[in-house]
């Protein structure tokens, strides 16, 4: 663990906010041994973790990096997370890691992993092509196949076999940081003026950078400190933020939704890290079990097909379980998924008589005063209508 960040850090939360800022190049030269980089949205971090290697998040740079390089490698209408990704690799700061893994969530993601091996020969870059539509038994089988295929070339790689062992250990390892997760935001719907939003924000995205052993830690430090805290609940209105499951956005911008008047009690940032709505099963075949897990114990996401739970109900059903009065829309610029995706979540809140707003981000976003105008009008709309 680096020890200046033990020492400066008097907190949980506040360990948790230096790890994010130090992001990925530090998380990478603070392991001792090979780590893995994962595109979000989803990635199966079990397998890589039990083939010895630290899965870290592949989440672009936020503001940290200046675009030199990757402008000419993109056209000018792509997401900010492709072009910061790409830039850390072209500035040399991920020729540590062993491999990185993308994953079938867009076009950008698709054609990233493709630049990424032209580019980065030394890597190890895989491409899983995860089962968009989960309807069938087919999808349960092929996403298995895929997932062998992975493992197959991760122990063609470090030339070592890679046991079921191995990846049951890893399931139980990442269900521990998972299930904290889950009683996290469990507080923030039920007490939001316990833990605001950027702290549980932080939370969950320090994890994207450590090993899950020592994330569980953190969360059970931040929520015994959060269960003494005895905060005054505030006239705010309740939010679920939705469709920024890629690209995350800047912390200020969460503090500035916060401050204009929102309790936020439900969002999808950082939705690969925890992906599922219970435990992976621990016994049996344990690729079958991530599979099974992929597709019938995960939230649902503008990245993937269910048909047995549509993704615009699912939504409606969250702000009705979380007693949230409204739906702030979160979408990065230039975020296919998520600008597709609106327009049915609009249908939906519309009918159901949920008010909702639009928000565009993008990671290098430092000014945000049109924003909070935005968003205290939209709060003083709902709160003195």
């Amino acid at each position: 663990m680096n020890t200046a960040i033990t020492a400066v850090a008097t907190s949980p939360v506040a360990r948790a906010k230096e790890i994010c800022a130090a992001g990925l190049p530090d998380a990478i030269r603070r392991h001792p041994g090979p780590a893995f980089g994962c595109f979000p949205v989803y990635s199966p971090f079990e397998l890589y973790h039990a083939a010895g290697l630290l899965p870290l998040g592949l989440m672009g740079a936020g503001g940290t990096i200046d675009i030199v390089h990757a402008d000419a490698r993109f056209q000018s209408f792509v997401c900010s997370i492709a072009k910061t990704t790409l830039e850390l690799g072209l500035q040399k700061r991920l020729t540590a890691l062993e491999g990185v893994a993308f994953h079938s969530i867009c076009d950008v993601a698709r054609n990233l992993a493709s630049v990424f091996r032209r580019n980065f020969p030394g890597l190890h870059v895989e491409y899983i092509h995860l089962a968009q539509n989960g309807a069938g038994d087919a999808a349960e089988d092929y996403l298995v196949s895929e997932y062998r295929r992975a493992l197959a070339g991760l122990e063609e790689r470090l030339k070592r076999r890679i046991g079921d062992e191995a990846i049951r250990a890893s399931i139980r390892t990442y269900n521990r940081p998972r299930a904290l997760m889950r009683r996290l935001y469990e507080i923030r719907a039920r007490e939001p003026e316990r833990v605001t939003a950027s702290e549980a924000f932080t939370l969950v995205r320090a994890g994207t950078f450590m090993p899950p052993e020592d994330h569980a830690a953190l969360l059970e430090g931040s929520l015994a400190e959060f269960a003494t805290r005895r905060n005054k609940r505030m006239d705010r209105v309740r939010v679920v933020v939705e469709g920024a499951f890629c690209e995350q956005p800047p912390v200020g911008l969460i503090d500035v939704m916060e401050a204009a008047g929102c309790y936020v009690v439900d969002d999808d940032f950082c939705a690969g890290w925890r992906w599922f709505r219970e435990d992976v099963i621990e016994t049996g075949d344990p690729v079958r079990a991530l599979a099974r897990a992929y597709l019938s114990r995960s939230r649902c996401s503008s990245t993937r097909h269910d048909p047995d739970r549509p993704r615009h109900l699912e939504l409606v059903e969250r702000v009705k379980s979380t007693g949230a009065q409204a739906v702030v829309f979160m979408p990065a610029k230039f975020c296919e998924p998520a600008l597709f995706d609106y327009v049915l979540f609009r249908r939906e809140l519309e009918k159901a008589g949920v008010p909702h707003i639009l928000i565009e981000f993008e990671e290098k976003m430092w000014t945000f005063e049109r924003t909070r105008g935005e968003i205290e009008t939209f709060v003083e709309s709902l709160l003195f209508d």
